[in-house]
């Protein structure tokens, strides 16, 4: 049971004989699954959590019978106002929000972009994201690359879509045009961390996370390979910083990609194509999640954007190759199908 009072929301429950002797921090996520565990322990230490009238410590265990209760608060969002930017919206409902986001889109406010960002224009589009934290964005796109995103606008949504990313529930696939020729699949599994000198970029460290690339070639060209790529784990720049080590980084990428290199023979008209293109050439394709409230299994697709597209076709046209990228449909290839390729696992020079 729960009422409003004011700007916070009473939280009430008892516990029962399945939690009787459990730590109080546990005994919170357990009865109060929307909110995180982090978030429950932060309102014990600041006395938002009584036992039966008393503040408890999060490691204090509770009764057959205890009173637990908690004034919850939202984490309004003070550092970040409304902006009206265009949202391209895919899919909404009262939980989420599924969108396409286009280049130079920044996803939240950060050093050097204090405004001007998704989470802005999140807050315009519905004012009551203030509620959650970074207005319901639970994963992140680089600025520069494109594609499918999903954003909570529930409490409870944003709970279960961060569980669901953690536990690698939620899939994503790329579209990635990449420098040299790759050979026809690939699992990358190289552990990622931050660059030991160069603080804003991320390298293959074998300190780092652990981070799985799987991909697979859908067309070669002179000198660039368009793959498919899925994303196992989530890691910052994780298929830039992937490509890269393999020496294949994503065309355009201006933090690992190096230097433009041009087909041997290249007309005019296709060096300007590419030499005009000034980002990374990613694109977050398809996204497929159980929604977080219904539990029904969800997917959405979006089309590779124009400035990508006239790349793709211009060395397509070089090659002499006619190459198609259908929508997704409900008859496509299912995303569960990467096995037995080669791996990558130890190329960590």
């Amino acid at each position: 049971m729960s009422h409003q009072i004011t700007d916070e929301q009473l939280l009430e429950a008892e516990v029962g004989p399945e939690l009787a002797g459990a730590r109080l921090d546990q005994a919170l996520a357990a009865l109060f699954p929307d909110y995180s565990r982090s978030r429950l322990q932060g309102w014990t230490r600041d006395g938002r959590v009584q036992v039966n009238g008393e503040p408890r410590r999060p490691r204090d265990k509770v009764a057959l019978g205890d009173r637990l209760r908690v004034r919850a608060v939202a984490e309004e969002q003070v550092a970040c106002e409304p902006q009206p930017i265009p949202l391209r919206v895919l899919y909404e409902d009262d939980h989420i929000l599924v969108l396409d986001k286009p280049a130079g889109l920044v996803v939240h406010p950060a050093a050097g972009n204090p405004d001007g960002t998704l989470q802005n224009a999140l807050l315009y589009h519905d004012p009551a994201l203030i509620e959650l934290p970074r207005a319901g964005i639970v994963h992140r796109l680089d600025k520069d690359t494109t594609g499918v995103m999903v954003v909570a606008r529930s409490q409870a949504a944003h709970k279960r879509l961060v569980d669901a990313i953690a536990a690698r529930e939620v899939k994503r696939e790329y579209r990635a045009l990449v420098v040299g020729s790759m050979p026809a699949g690939g699992t990358i599994d190289m552990p990622i961390g931050r660059h030991p000198t160069q603080r804003t970029r991320m390298a293959v460290n074998p300190m780092g996370k652990p981070s799985v690339t799987h991909f697979r070639v859908l067309e070669h060209f002179r000198g660039h390979t368009l793959l498919k790529v899925l994303l196992e784990t989530g890691r910052t720049h994780q298929i830039r910083v992937h490509m890269a080590q393999l020496r294949h980084p994503v065309f355009g990428d201006p933090v690992y990609g190096g230097r433009l290199r041009l087909p041997a023979g290249a007309s005019e008209e296709l060096k300007q194509v590419l030499r005009g293109f000034k980002r990374q050439a990613l694109h977050a394709k398809r996204l497929e999640l159980a929604h977080p409230i219904t539990g029904r299994t969800m997917r959405f697709s979006c089309a590779i954007p124009e400035d990508m597209r006239l790349v793709i076709d211009a060395l397509a046209a070089d090659a002499n190759v006619h190459w198609h990228d259908p929508e997704y449909d409900e008859e496509a290839e299912d995303f569960d199908t990467f096995d037995g390729f080669d791996e990558y696992g130890d190329e960590l020079d």
